[in-house]
């Protein structure tokens, strides 16, 4: 069906709700990164036939919906029935016609496959009030875990593409970008820059030629928020491209995504050929003299490239290095034209504002930061997985009270967020509010939306050891203070991991970081020492064990410890076949020993001990 008009479109629209309607009971299976790693796949083929054999009555095989990520990644593979909303965690393919036969047949719970409240031990029927859902707020999310990436009629049904037609018929590109400034909605890729005024200026660049990028390169270690968004819901992702793109008069458009992300890449592909058979893309959309066309254009994964006016020179097929910026990229962007590159979430939000209304938008979340953020919630803690919050939530209600506070009972000791250029903040900062200027006043940054819980166990020094080391790894390599300085730092770092270190060593650490962030040509370098002075300026005492005790307080730091087995061993032989040295002797029954010699400091053996016989001193 070519839609040429905003009343097709309304046809349209209600003729797929009508189809969904059809279904009174549907079986969601999450096709997100987590629940794939855990085997959905093979769930969702048991599904297929089985059904295909029991043929239940009242039951189509089309139910049977494949979803992008749900976000409880901790518990997957997930599967949800709707309309009831019973969520089945950890489902094995030997799960389903138990499933089938109890739950779609009889109307009955399959029990051991519902969440259990870690707290209470009680078991939650409906995924809306397990407290990981319960207390979040989903706008760019909103779609995950209910739609079917690969239909076009599952996204319009919702209500897809009523924001192009509102804007191309009802609109000016003005009035479209004065509610995107209205909004306050700032962009979600980490700088935190206003999107409606980064418009207004594009649009105001006398040229016959104007672009807009959409940043799917997300290459924060652990972050995986844009990746989710492209592969669950990626008509949201084109639709506030159009939109941004008839705000700014651009013809083409650019996806940027990293070639590792190959699910997202194929789903993008098929959203666009989709769109583009609609009249959604493509000549005179929706009937009107509008045209725009979006590309793909492949990364190949450099972390770099995620910054703009590197990402930009990938996009023209250059080499993805920085570039000094005198002029903004706004005015002179992809191959010296006036570009618009916003992240993935930022114009997933976009169709919300321009439906619901700019004001509507900014009453969610702070005066200075509205509406909400996704979050990749990973590391120590129980409910790993894909939130997200309104903009002013505290940490604290994040990890403990969506995270599920962390694994083990353990102590917390710090959240990362921002990625490996952020910062990693304290225990005493848990009532700090989530938004772009409290995260930076607190010497870490919102960056894309990475957020890494640690425990007691973490060595903070090694933690900046290992994010600097990526940082070396990722740097371009074009300035002096980039590529040297963050390398002497990351050697100084692994100086103090190693016990070689001085306190004029710390303080040279310092001064070198100053000289990074004043010298590097883009934010790659210039918060490059972030991971180095959070740590600092919180752990402290940390570096101090390292540097005057010769002890590393977390037991980390491999140069720093040694492993001694104690009395409560049982001699039950487990330590010694994971030990890769054979640094471990020992007979059935008999007190086990370790040859510090011959050890390396590798932790296998306290890794598999379960009589806690271990100690780490």
């Amino acid at each position: 069906m070519k839609i040429d008009s905003p009343e097709k479109l309304a046809q349209w629209q209600k003729e797929c709700q009508k189809k969904q309607e059809q279904y009174k009971k549907k079986v969601i299976i999450c096709f997100g990164p987590g629940c794939l790693a855990c085997g959905c796949r093979d769930v969702y083929d048991r599904f297929e036939k089985e059904l295909d054999e029991l043929n239940v009555r009242d039951f189509s095989l089309e139910a049977v919906k494949k979803t992008g990520c749900h976000g409880l990644c901790e518990k997957g593979p997930l599967v949800v029935i709707e309309p009831e909303g019973i969520f089945y965690t950890k489902v094995k393919p030997a799960h389903v016609r138990d499933i089938i036969e109890k739950t779609l047949q009889k109307g009955e719970l399959v029990e051991k496959l519902l969440y259990t409240d870690p707290k209470t031990e009680k078991k939650i029927e409906d995924y809306k009030e397990i407290p990981f859902y319960k207390k979040q707020m989903r706008l760019a999310l909103r779609n995950l875990g209910h739609i079917d990436p690969d239909s076009i009629e599952d996204y319009v049904a919702t209500g897809g593409y009523s924001a192009v037609a509102k804007v191309l018929t009802e609109m000016t590109p003005q009035e479209v970008i004065d509610e995107v400034k209205l909004s306050h909605i700032r962009g979600r890729g980490g700088g935190g820059f206003p999107a409606g005024r980064k418009w207004e200026t594009c649009r105001k660049v006398e040229s016959d030629t104007h672009y807009v990028i959409c940043n799917g390169d997300e290459g924060d270690p652990g972050a995986f928020m844009d990746r989710s968004i492209m592969e669950g819901d990626p008509h949201a992702v084109l639709e506030g491209m159009i939109v941004c793109a008839y705000a700014v008069g651009a013809k083409d458009a650019y996806i940027y995504v990293r070639e590792e992300y190959p699910l997202a890449v194929m789903h993008l592909y098929q959203a666009i050929e989709d769109a583009g058979k609609h009249g959604l893309l493509g000549d005179n959309i929706m009937g009107t003299d509008f045209s725009l066309n979006i590309h793909i254009s492949r990364g190949g994964g450099a972390f770099v490239c995620g910054e703009s006016s590197a990402l930009m020179k990938s996009v023209a097929g250059d080499v993805g290095e920085p570039r000094a910026k005198y002029i903004h990229s706004v005015v002179k962007g992809l191959w010296d034209e006036p570009t618009v590159l916003n992240n993935v979430e930022t114009f997933a939000n976009i169709p919300l504002i321009i439906n619901e209304g700019g004001e509507w938008f900014k009453n969610i979340g702070t005066e200075k930061s509205t509406g909400t953020k996704a979050f990749s919630l990973v590391g120590k803690v129980e409910n790993t997985g894909l939130i997200e919050v309104p903009m002013g939530t505290s940490l604290r209600e994040i990890i403990y009270d969506i995270g599920g506070g962390i694994k083990d009972d353990r102590a917390f000791k710090a959240v990362q967020t921002g990625g490996p250029s952020g910062g990693c903040l304290p225990a005493d900062m848990l009532d700090q509010p989530v938004d772009f200027d409290s995260l930076t006043k607190a010497g870490s940054m919102m960056g894309s939306g990475g957020m890494i819980v640690m425990d007691d166990r973490t060595c903070m020094v090694d933690v900046a050891k290992y994010f600097l080391k990526f940082l070396v790894d990722e740097s371009c390599g074009k300035d002096v203070p980039c590529r040297e300085g963050l390398y002497q730092l990351w050697q100084l770092a692994v100086k103090v991991t190693e016990g070689n270190a001085s306190e004029h060593d710390l303080e040279m650490m310092e001064h070198l970081s100053e000289y990074i962030i004043t010298g590097s040509l883009c934010g790659l370098g210039k918060s490059g020492p972030n991971p180095f002075l959070s740590t600092v300026r919180y752990f402290r005492d940390e570096y101090l064990a390292h540097i005057k005790d010769k002890e590393c307080p977390a037991g980390v730091c491999r140069e720093l410890i040694t492993y001694e087995i104690n009395d409560k061993c049982t001699g039950c032989l487990a330590c010694i076949k994971p030990c890769p040295v054979d640094a471990i002797t020992g007979e059935k029954k008999k007190l086990h020993v370790i040859d510090q010699e011959l050890c390396t400091r590798c932790g296998a053996c306290y890794a598999i001990c379960q009589f806690d016989a271990i100690d780490i001193k």
